[in-house]
């Protein structure tokens, strides 16, 4: 049973995080959220499919609710 609240507990202190940082951002925007952006990812170098930004681009797609 400790387990699992202590779980809950971490999960619930990971929302509050993401949470805060969504407040504290402008316009609640995310840096960087094109899957291009991340060398894990995209290992080939290939453009964004969503919004058809390169790898050393900014996301393109400014208008998104994503």
């Amino acid at each position: 049973m400790e387990v699992i609240l202590l779980a809950i507990g971490f999960v619930a202190l990971a929302f509050t995080g993401i949470a805060i940082k969504i407040l504290f951002k402008k316009n609640g925007e995310f840096v960087g959220t094109c899957a291009s952006q991340s060398p894990f990812l995209n290992k080939e170098g290939e453009a964004c499919g969503f919004c058809g930004a390169s790898p050393e681009e900014k996301c393109k797609n400014r208008s998104s609710d994503y």
